[in-house]
């Protein structure tokens, strides 16, 4: 072995000794400037013999050549959303779906259990991420996606600082996936924000957005000067155990160099998990970075997997949520948007202001039914409120700083897209043969497809990947083809030639014939993702399972009266009425 390649080895267990201590135990050991000597003379050696160069090097965080797209990664062990507690009495309830869960004793809904133990840790407001170990290097990370598919971001993972390029020590299992959160700090984003102001660039609203749009850029280059963190917070595939605790586990994956959260804690019954939520809500704005809540697990590992899971989360976490924030602003119109049923719903445009984090210009007024509630008119001071990711609405008119000119909101006699009349929704009430009729609180277009709006809206849903997935066929493309004339309903779509869609834009030879190719496979779905895909009111993915299972047919389905479509599972009244009208 040479005098080189021994530095090389040396520097590099230093370094990543040095790493371990500043970015996992926040125990920095030496100075940076002592630091920074150290990496350059591993860059100076690695530079002088290219041959030694490995790529869990230290050296190797600095991007690569720009991709042109992301590669999909299906997820062997499904990425689950958390549930969602709002107020102590949900949290409470939890707590006792669990203990019944695992057949303990379980106390009065304000009493709750003190026998179940759970894992206590902010919830970070990053990017959910995957990262994939064989033999202690780093192979792969990913995003989570839908839950199932996520995108191969490996190459930018890489760029992060405090993600171990080989695991410490030893024992890890041959297969190892940790999950974590990538964000950034409360500093770090101000840092970045301040050096796009200079450069002229676009700045981020927000430091999760930041996180988000770093981690996915194409560029890894541009991501490696981004001031990104990880932390972990729980594994997912494993070819061994690690430890019977979730704690245990996380404090295992620590010795290996994993960063968690320095405010992780074991509660031992609700009464200190809700302890523990006030404690960090009263610290939240001193905490270095952004969080939205506090996320508990049931500790043992072997009760999590008695709890198991439901469609979408798992009965052993919950996610509770901070309280809204609020901020006043001004009313400065209302706008409508034409959806892919044709609703016609009024959107507030806001004097932007900034709520949690987010500059907030829009706000959901959901229908004319809760303008009238709010008594709101154009011009109004009022009060949004935005919770976590949901999309901010207006809570409260604040009719005492109402001004003179405050104009009334109106909604349009005819549809802003199309021009065709506006009417609203009657609700049919049936029962023992009679019908009832009422206004609706929805207004509705009736163009149906001859309007742009519902069209475009109508064949996204169509192509989308839960219904006939056909790749190739996003939201821009889709509205080239309305605009273009090219396609007036989804059926259109099997009557694309090359030579319709080689010239528009974003579009070239193999990128059309791509296209062209995911079109003719689309052509022998699911008789379920078929039913789902043609976007019947009332009828989503699960009625449209049930109705392929038990009908077996379109026809049948299309044949089927709605008062038998109602013996079936998942189909309401007036669903089944709609279907009827297929």
């Amino acid at each position: 072995m040479t005098a080189a390649k021994n530095r090389i080895l040396e520097l590099r267990a230093e370094l990543d000794q040095h790493n371990y201590r500043y970015h996992v135990l926040d125990e920095p050991s030496i100075p940076d400037a002592e630091y920074d000597r150290l990496f350059h003379e591993l860059k100076a050696l690695e530079a002088a013999n290219p041959e030694l160069i490995t790529s869990d090097s230290p050296t190797q965080r600095v991007g690569s050549v720009a991709l042109t797209a992301f590669t999909q990664v299906r997820h062997e062990v499904p990425m689950l959303s958390l549930g969602n507690a709002f107020e102590e009495s949900d949290m409470r309830e939890f707590d006792r779906r669990v203990t019944e869960g695992l057949d303990l004793p379980v106390g009065d809904l304000f009493g709750g259990s003190a026998a179940v133990e759970y894992s206590c840790e902010p919830k970070l407001d990053g990017l959910a991420v995957s990262l994939l170990y064989q033999d202690g290097v780093l192979v792969r990370g990913a995003t989570r996606g839908d839950g199932t598919t996520g995108e191969d971001i490996s190459v930018n993972v890489r760029t992060v600082r405090n993600i171990p390029l080989k695991l410490h020590g030893e024992g890890w299992p041959a297969t190892l996936e940790v999950r974590g959160e990538v964000f950034m700090s409360k500093a770090g984003f101000e840092r970045l924000n301040a050096s796009q102001l200079e450069i002229g660039g676009k700045t981020f609203a927000n430091p999760r957005n930041a996180a988000a749009g770093s981690l996915r850029q194409l560029d890894s280059k541009i991501t490696a000067n981004r001031p990104l963190e990880f932390c972990c917070y729980g594994i997912g595939q494993v070819s061994h155990d690690i430890s019977d605790t979730h704690i245990g586990n996380l404090k295992q994956l620590q010795k290996w160099g994993m960063p968690i959260s320095h405010e992780l804690k074991l509660a031992k019954g609700i009464d200190e998990c809700l302890d523990y939520y006030r404690d960090i809500g009263a610290r939240r704005n001193s905490l270095t970075y952004e969080i939205d809540g506090v996320v508990f697990k049931v500790n043992s590992i072997a009760d999590q997997r008695e709890l198991g899971f439901r469609a979408r989360e798992p009965r052993w976490a919950i996610a509770h949520k901070f309280p809204a924030m609020e901020e006043l602003t001004e009313l400065l119109d209302v706008e409508f948007q034409v959806g892919r049923t044709g609703a016609v719903t009024p959107v507030a445009r806001l004097k932007p202001v900034k709520v949690a984090g987010v500059t907030v210009a829009n706000a959901t007024l959901h229908n004319m039914d809760e303008v009238a509630r709010l008594g709101l008119m154009i011009g109004d001071t009022v009060i949004i409120r935005r919770a976590g990711d949901v999309i901010p609405q207006v809570v409260q008119v604040v009719t005492e700083r109402r001004p003179e000119n405050a104009r009334a909101v109106q909604i349009p006699e005819s549809c802003p897209v199309c021009g065709s009349h506006v009417e609203r929704t009657q609700l049919i009430k049936r029962s023992k043969g009679k019908e009832t009729v009422s206004e609706g609180a929805v207004y509705r277009c009736v163009g149906r497809l001859a309007c742009g709006a519902q069209l475009k809206q109508a064949i996204i849903h169509f192509v989308s990947r839960r219904a006939m997935d056909i790749e190739g066929l996003g939201d821009k493309s889709v509205e080239q083809l309305v605009d273009e004339g090219l396609v007036s309903s989804p059926a259109d779509l099997y009557a694309l030639k090359f030579d319709d869609i080689v010239d528009l834009e974003g579009f070239a030879e193999v990128s059309s014939n791509k296209l062209l190719a995911a079109i003719e496979d689309s052509k022998k779905p699911g008789l379920a993702r078929f039913i789902y895909a043609l976007g019947i009111p009332d009828v989503g993915e699960e009625t449209a399972k049930v109705l392929a299972r038990s009908l077996g047919s379109l026809e049948r389905v299309q044949q089927a009266l709605p008062t038998v479509l109602t013996y079936l599972p998942e189909c309401g009244l007036d669903g089944a009425h709609e279907i009827h009208l297929l």
